[in-house]
């Protein structure tokens, strides 16, 4: 017979540490329950769309190109008189000529595009990774050549003589800008068009007889939204996009985060009332969570250029991918693809005379937001450090898209005759109205009671931009 055992000191102690913790050992309340359930309902869907922005933010600018200029492989938007704000897009560039397109290899199988020489580009997947650059920084080195587009897994025969990548989604993103040239005191689109047009788009297997022609409409011009969604449709266009993509695009953890707001590939997705109410309050915090993560910025001050300045940089200090040393920065990335799209290595690297620099700020000399009931004065030493040339453009803070004013193209650049200080320096202003004897090539136009950041662009950026013996001016507030 067996000797039972007794404790004599049973007491709080003696009781394990979640039991204490939870509710004495017992089960919750039910609407305790229910509440807890739908918090962690909420934050799985805020995580979600944090995560997720990379795809949206190309869904949303296909779906706006696809649905005026036609979907296809052989159909190339491109903006033939520079894109200006009645596009609606995160941190457009008016100062180059954009082509873009957008490629489905699920369709099509492996596709050939053929590049032309001196473009600036590339190829990303659906979750704007990048596959290659194109263009100095890519294996063509700016000769142009033949890439070749192969769909996940692929498992058919590779022919040699093209620059060969695989994409780990089915969509696949082409991005080209091409330089202008000199007119007349301002630049000249025609240069950079003509190298556009000479892209062409086939698929590998496809006879020659087949291909169809390729269709260049120029995007300039008109009202276009290629914004992604800000509404509940960002979870049905999400939910899409996990249907079509295949099970390897997305790691299991980050499917089993989607899996837990009802968003599972092949499955139909279902919501009960209070699941739907998370996900509306969710589209509509999460950008709000975005913008203040940026607007309250870093400890660590990684995304600062410099130590006395207010210059940012987009990767804060990390690669093209946001990999810091020992982690994936996902709330750089989330604000990033919140305002812009896009980013290669050639955007990142320190590559003298071929790459690319695009320094932005929100705040002023003296740390205070840039309001665009203000003006402010940007001074830029002589001798900008870039070899093909330079840009500055404002933008919106929230979401990267220009200011629509009636001066269209927000924005300046080398190519215009902009006057000169007597040491070669030149100063832009910003602000809702043109100050008296300020050029109008040296102005650019704010919208009052709405804040604003600028963004500063260096291609074939040179020494002095990396060793910082050229610095730019902070923007000081002049009225």
């Amino acid at each position: 017979m067996s000797e039972k055992t007794t404790n004599q000191n049973v007491g709080p102690e003696s009781v394990p540490p979640l039991v204490r913790q939870i509710n004495g050992g017992n089960w919750l309340a039910q609407d305790e329950a229910e509440g807890l359930r739908a918090e962690l309902y909420y934050q799985r869907a805020i995580h979600a769309y944090m995560t997720m922005q990379p795809a949206l933010n190309v869904i949303g600018m296909r779906d706006g190109s696809e649905k005026v200029f036609g979907r296809g492989y052989h159909v190339l938007p491109i903006w033939k008189d520079r894109m200006d704000s009645r596009t609606w897009i995160p941190t457009p560039n008016a100062d180059v000529i954009y082509a873009m397109s957008y490629l489905d290899l699920k369709e099509t199988g492996p596709l050939v595009v053929d590049a032309p020489p001196n473009v600036i580009g590339m190829f990303t997947d659906f979750f704007q990774r990048t596959l290659t650059d194109v263009g100095a920084i890519g294996p063509d080195r700016a000769r142009g050549g033949l890439y070749l587009l192969l769909p996940p897994n692929y498992d058919g025969h590779v022919p040699g003589g093209y620059y060969t990548v695989t994409s780990s989604t089915y969509n696949v993103f082409l991005f080209f800008r091409t330089v202008m040239g000199q007119g007349d005191g301002r630049p000249d689109p025609a240069a950079g068009v003509a190298i556009a047009e000479r892209t062409r788009v086939f698929p590998l297997w496809t006879p020659e007889k087949d291909v169809p022609a390729m269709e260049f409409p120029n995007a300039s011009g008109q009202r276009l939204n290629m914004m992604y969604p800000t509404d509940f449709s960002y979870w049905t266009t999400l939910k899409k996009f996990v249907d079509h993509e295949p099970v390897s695009a997305i790691d299991p953890e980050l499917r089993g985060v989607l899996a837990s707001i009802g968003i599972i590939k092949g499955h139909p997705f279902e919501l009960a009332d209070w699941q739907r109410t998370q996900l509306d309050r969710a589209v509509t915090d999460a950008p709000r969570m975005i913008l203040a993560l940026a607007q309250l910025g870093r400890d660590d001050d990684r995304n600062y250029y410099y130590d006395d300045r207010q210059w940012q940089v987009a990767w804060a200090g990390g690669t093209a991918e946001w990999m810091q040393e020992s982690y994936l920065d996902i709330n750089t990335r989330a604000r990033f693809f919140q305002y812009a799209y896009s980013s290669a290595p050639a955007m990142n690297i320190h590559s003298t005379g071929a790459g690319s620099k695009y320094p932005f700020t929100y705040r002023d000399a003296d740390g205070d937001i840039l309001r665009g009931s203000n003006t402010y004065r940007l001074h830029l030493p002589p001798n900008v450090p870039a070899g093909l040339f330079w840009a500055t453009t404002a933008y919106n803070v929230t979401d990267g898209t220009m200011p629509e004013t009636d001066q269209l193209l927000p924005s300046t650049n080398g190519y215009y005759d902009i006057p000169t200080n007597q040491d070669g320096s030149i100063d832009i202003f910003f602000g809702p109205q043109q100050p008296d004897g300020v050029a109008d090539s040296a102005f650019v136009k704010t919208v009052p009671g709405r804040d604003f950041l600028v963004a500063f662009r260096l291609y074939g950026t040179e020494v002095a931009f990396y060793d910082q013996t050229w610095r730019p001016d902070d923007l000081v507030k002049v009225s």
